[in-house]
């Protein structure tokens, strides 16, 4: 027995005084109705109506539970028609997961933009820099840089991250600029902690078909990769940057590309979630939005023309010139 739509069927019959009418509000035939009041009848060991030919009136045991199941058939009626619209309208609570990395370089405009575009959603964000569960935390969709994530949720790739050795043209002017990967260590360089780990993260270069790591040691080192470009941008040393962080100001001339032929990819920036059926249409709309604005989107990495480009001498280019430590930076 389906005794909600059993217990439904009798508050509408008890409400309506008939069980025809209250087949018809439900949508089902009269005999099914009539069955459905004599199944629960029989589960609950009591009679809830007296029935004539012309009239139907509860039972003392049938006012019992029309009182007692009314008010919460009304709280279910209501939730279900919440969940209903939240299939319809784009509203209600959306949970973002993202790592700091990106929060403010990357995604957070865009996070601005959607709230702007609805704001009836509101918006929950946790920069985290562990790999978040989407299940276990609770959290509508997830942003990941790196491998792209397993465990079962969807990931769509948005753009790839590049590493990119880079210097400011300050710098440059003073120490000169590396010509190859081992002139590394006659300059002042960055390192970037990692915040999940606490190890330092190695320098990696594209030699041929290979994928090379160095241990840099810094002469800055933090663990905040905003910080860490603003090392870089302030003249204190030679640092190895995500192109989230790099490209905007490699564009604009701030910084200057090293290194380019070496350049590697470090995966990419996944947007990743649950099965799209069973989304809200305020999740379904933040996936859509993020991806039409972020997939493919060149403002955060170089394409191969740029680093092609990068590749002519820079002024004050020498690899000998500064020794770690002997030459400031600032």
């Amino acid at each position: 027995m389906n005794e909600i739509r059993a217990i439904t069927t009798f508050v509408r019959a008890a409400a309506l005084g008939s069980l025809r009418r209250a087949a018809v509000d439900q949508g089902i035939s009269p005999q099914a109705a009539s069955q459905a009041v004599m199944q629960l009848e029989k589960e609950l060991g009591v009679r809830l109506f007296h029935r004539t030919t012309r009239k139907l009136s509860l039972t003392e045991e049938g006012q019992r539970l029309f009182d007692s199941v009314q008010p919460a058939l009304s709280i279910l009626s209501s939730a279900l028609g919440d969940a209903r619209r939240s299939k319809e309208e784009v509203d209600g609570l959306l949970r973002v997961s993202a790592p700091r990395a990106f929060g403010i370089p990357v995604l957070w405009p865009y996070f601005e933009e959607f709230q702007r575009l609805y704001p009836h959603v509101r918006l929950e964000v946790q920069f985290d820099d562990h790999f978040t569960d989407l299940v276990t935390e609770r959290a509508d969709v997830g942003f990941r840089g790196g491998p792209p994530p397993s465990g079962g949720s969807i990931a769509r790739r948005l753009v790839p991250i590049q590493l990119i050795v880079c210097a400011s043209p300050a710098y440059i002017e003073r120490n000169g600029a590396p010509r190859g990967i081992d002139d590394l260590a006659q300059h002042r360089c960055t390192g970037y902690r990692r915040a999940n780990t606490g190890k330092l993260a190695q320098w990696q270069f594209q030699i041929g078909d290979e994928i090379v790591y160095r241990d840099v040691p810094p002469i800055v080192c933090v663990n905040d990769t905003e910080m860490e470009t603003q090392a870089v941008l302030s003249g204190l040393g030679v640092g190895q940057l995500g192109s989230f962080n790099a490209a905007p100001h490699i564009r604009s001339g701030r910084l200057v590309p090293l290194l380019t032929q070496h350049v590697t990819e470090y995966g990419a920036l996944y947007i990743y979630y649950g099965h799209r059926t069973e989304q809200p249409l305020r999740v379904r709309t933040f996936i859509d939005f993020m991806i039409e604005r972020m997939a493919d989107n060149r403002a955060f990495f170089l394409d191969a023309a740029e680093l092609r480009a990068a590749r002519a001498p820079q002024r004050g280019a020498g690899g000998g010139r500064a020794r770690r430590g002997l030459v400031p930076g600032a």
